[in-house]
């Protein structure tokens, strides 16, 4: 009985489900900034369990560049521009790089569910369109978290 109690808790003390920010209140892990703008956060969950939350996708990003710790993210997540509060898989993301939508740390960084969302915003803003992988070598972020410079 002891063992399924340990067990139990050790699963329950290491979740890796992202947890919500709390906007307003919490701080950037990366710039110490309160994080507070719905459409521009991220988060990741590393596989260890730890939670560390962002006030711009570009914080996220220099997090990985700085850390070169990207490799032991189990969940990456970044902020649905056209759903302000609501989390997607950065991996799958579809980002947009625009002059005309500030971002809270200056990179002008912002996330959409799909590639058509992202063109429909960049129509109206101006910019350019980037996958996870484009995005990285643009903010020089290594893809491989071994490889040095």
């Amino acid at each position: 009985m002891r063992i399924v109690a340990i067990l139990l808790f050790l699963t329950i003390g290491c979740s890796h489900a992202p947890q919500k920010i709390e906007y307003g209140v919490e701080v950037c892990n990366f710039c110490q900034m309160t994080i507070v703008s719905k459409t521009h956060a991220a988060q990741l969950v590393t596989k260890k369990g730890k939670q560390l939350k962002f006030d711009a996708i570009e914080c996220m990003l220099h997090y990985f560049r700085d850390s070169n710790n990207e490799a032991n993210s189990a969940i990456m997540l970044v902020a649905n521009y056209n759903q302000p509060g609501e989390m997607i898989n950065a991996l799958n993301a579809i980002y947009l790089i625009s002059p005309n939508i500030q971002s809270p740390m200056g990179a002008n960084l912002s996330a959409f569910n799909s590639e058509e969302e992202a063109a429909a915003v960049r129509n109206q803003h101006k910019g350019d369109i980037y996958n996870w992988e484009n995005l990285k070598a643009k903010m020089n972020v290594e893809s491989h978290p071994n490889h040095t410079h």
